[in-house]
């Protein structure tokens, strides 16, 4: 049971890789720029966790769930891939609702542009 949580937060990230595999969101999209963006999420938010502990704000939390490993002090081997988690689910939410967004743009004036109440033809600038 001690691997429990680790396996969860594992399987989550499996999760997360093949919708993004499945939709082309982050790291199916633009590999050298996620390459980036999520090893920098995660530093922020580990340095922030440490800054959080040096203060006494975070403790680790006791549970027969997760491994006891520790990789700094008060800070769990979880916690790495837990941030990594939540930096993936962000991105990969953060490219479809864009996607969603732009696809609604794009909708909202191919009707205007049907219906007569945009004069400008598509493709054309105004």
């Amino acid at each position: 049971m001690a691997v429990l949580y680790l396996l969860g937060l594992l399987v989550a990230l499996t999760g997360m890789v093949m919708l993004d595999r499945r939709f082309r969101l982050f790291f199916w999209a633009d590999a050298r720029r996620a390459s980036i963006v999520l090893p920098v999420g995660v530093l922020f938010f580990l340095l922030w966790d440490v800054a959080g502990i040096g203060l006494g704000i975070f403790f680790r939390g006791e549970t027969a769930f997760m491994t006891g490993i520790v990789i700094a002090r008060e800070l769990p081997l979880e916690e790495v891939f837990f941030l990594t988690l939540l930096c993936y689910l962000t991105m990969n939410v953060f490219a479809a609702v864009s996607r969603m967004i732009g696809r609604g743009e794009r909708d909202v004036h191919a009707v205007r542009v049907q219906s007569g109440l945009d004069s400008r033809r598509p493709g054309r600038p105004s």
